[in-house]
């Protein structure tokens, strides 16, 4: 068997007979050396390759809270502010970012970018925080990314993965949001477009929180999310929170971007799911939280701050990074979502053999959805339509079933 990430969901099709719904406890602890694949929870059972976990409840030897820093260039240039930010646990899986938005700036081009802030990222604005929380449970810190509103710009945070190759992935993260109106902080999966001006061939697939916006609204959106005609459903859904929270209390967000379709999740409470503009190729992973003064984002307040504060993050992917696909049988699969214990992976089936997935389809022997991709330059899924539907030319690398 093949986890090829390329080929249908996740690659691993296992009986679901013998993957039998338990209450949570019911499995025993394990490790992710134990491991041959990964199993979610969700409306649709999806099985990936690897797992890993970032924790950051528990670092108070890196705890600093760093002043902004109101030089432009300094802020591009500062170092990480904690010994943590340069281990081989964190530097080995993520690039803090440091690029500004000058030249979109300098293009003058409201179709690419309408920001009227200069903006810099900083690795300053990255940082180890205690956790002042009354009955904390003994979590002692968290993860901290700012984004400041300073006299002449406005400085945020970023962080990448250092993998272009994710291919399928399920994103988590316990998280909040907190500061002035007018800042955004997301996670999202994201392939540019292959010159900054063809925004129309970007791919990604986002969880933004916009301080602008009520307190209990989370955006959930497939990019680009743009209508050509006015039957195209948006791919953009602005949804409340369950249970009358706010994004200001901490929330498990989880976002997976399957064959097709990006779901999201809250509190283990299904949010949304989007087919129309689905990822399809290979991307990183990122986070980041920002303003530039354009209508996304909204205008901070001068001196103001906003932040996007993290328990943890933790991911179950496919990956089509040299060494990284998995081949032979999945015969240990484990799950992170009936564990016991964050982070810690649960084993639900061993010592059976898991069938290997069907023969991958050929051009022409699948049929895409209404609204679904089904041809294009680089395109390598399915090429004919559903029935009903036609597919319709919009773009070299775009044609579409209406």
């Amino acid at each position: 068997m093949m986890i090829d990430p390329t080929l249908r969901p996740l690659a691993l099709l296992v009986a679901a007979a013998s993957l039998v719904a338990v209450a949570r406890g019911a499995y025993p602890l394990t490790t992710d050396s134990n491991c041959h694949c990964y199993k979610t929870n969700a409306t649709s059972a999806n099985y990936f390759a690897h797992h890993n976990f970032f924790d950051f409840r528990s670092l108070a030897q890196y705890a600093r809270v760093p002043k902004p820093l109101d030089s432009f260039e300094a802020n591009a240039a500062a170092p990480p502010v904690a010994a943590f930010f340069t281990s081989a646990q964190w530097a080995g899986a993520w690039d803090i970012q440091n690029w500004n938005n000058t030249a979109q700036l300098a293009m003058n081009k409201s179709d690419i970018s309408d920001a009227t802030v200069k903006m810099v990222n900083s690795p300053n604005n990255i940082y180890i925080e205690r956790n002042t929380d009354p009955g904390n449970n003994g979590q002692s810190t968290w993860m901290t990314m700012r984004t400041v509103r300073h006299s002449t710009f406005q400085s945020s945070s970023e962080i990448e993965s250092h993998s272009t190759g994710y291919q399928f992935v399920s994103i988590r993260m316990y998280a909040r949001t907190k500061g002035a109106k007018g800042a955004v902080t997301a996670m999202f999966t994201y392939r540019p477009p292959p010159t900054p001006t063809n925004i129309s061939l970007v791919q990604e697939a986002d969880l933004e929180i916009r301080t602008q916006d009520p307190p209990v609204y989370v955006q959930y959106t497939n990019q680009p999310s743009w209508n050509s005609t006015s039957d195209i459903p948006d791919a953009t859904r602005n949804v409340s929170l369950p249970g009358g929270r706010r994004w200001s209390d901490w929330a498990y967000y989880r976002m997976d971007w399957t064959p097709g379709s990006s779901t999201w999740y809250v509190n283990g409470q299904l949010a949304s799911t989007i087919s129309f503009q689905a990822p399809r190729d290979p991307a990183q992973v990122m986070f980041n939280s920002w303003s530039d003064g354009g209508s996304w984002s909204g205008h901070m307040p001068l001196n103001s701050e906003a932040y996007l504060q993290m328990q943890w993050i933790e991911m179950v992917y496919n990956n089509t990074d040299p060494g990284a696909v998995k081949t032979g049988t999945c015969i240990n699969v484990c799950s992170i979502d009936e564990t016991t214990k964050i982070g810690q992976p649960v084993l639900i089936t061993g010592g059976q053999q898991v069938p290997p997935p069907p023969a991958p389809a050929q051009p022409g022997a699948c049929a895409a959805a209404r609204y679904g991709q089904c041809a294009g330059k680089n395109w390598n899924g399915c090429k004919t339509c559903a029935a009903g539907t036609t597919c319709k030319f919009q773009n070299d690398y775009y044609s579409q079933c209406l």
